[in-house]
């Protein structure tokens, strides 16, 4: 697809689209590979919100890519991406101040890999993509298991000490 300047219609070749395709459908696999490994343990954040934020993320990438942006231009929509992401993110995390506990910071970190997985889709980078992603599919799936079990071992006085000043 060759740029027009004045931001015209412009219909894009088979090969094109292929490669459009290719990238966004990515996208959606990562997003769906961690929303359902999400979806299974009844998080908030699941297969549909993992798979919009995939979706968007790499849409984002792919349109600054296919209109051919710079190399600085297009390294600022990926810093855009991550610091919007991250707000995002931060929307997930929840502070029950009577119970000094704070939850969400798991899903919080699978939105923003997903989008770091999606952002490298987006560019076309799929080895990057999916080693990301497997390697965010271990520790939700393997480590959370070892995380119970190092939690159990621990006993509950240890576990929330009082904040200093506090009885």
């Amino acid at each position: 697809m060759t740029p027009t300047p004045d931001l015209s219609f412009s219909i894009p070749s088979a090969l094109d689209i292929g490669r459009i395709a290719a990238r966004l459908i990515l996208a959606l696999v990562i997003g769906a590979l961690v929303g359902i490994n999400r979806e299974r343990i009844h998080k908030p954040a699941g297969l549909r919100t993992h798979m919009l934020v995939a979706l968007g993320t790499s849409l984002v990438v792919v349109t600054a890519v296919e209109a051919r942006m710079s190399a600085s231009d297009l390294s600022r929509v990926v810093q855009g991406l991550v610091t919007g992401l991250g707000f995002l993110g931060g929307g997930a995390i929840l502070k029950l101040t009577a119970e000094r506990e704070i939850h969400g910071l798991t899903t919080a970190a699978s939105i923003w890999t997903t989008a770091a997985a999606s952002i490298a889709a987006g560019l076309g980078e799929v080895a990057t993509a999916a080693l990301g992603v497997a390697l965010g599919l271990v520790i939700l799936g393997l480590l959370g298991g070892l995380e119970r079990r190092l939690e159990d071992q621990v006993p509950p006085e240890a576990a929330d000490p009082k904040p200093p000043g506090k009885a």
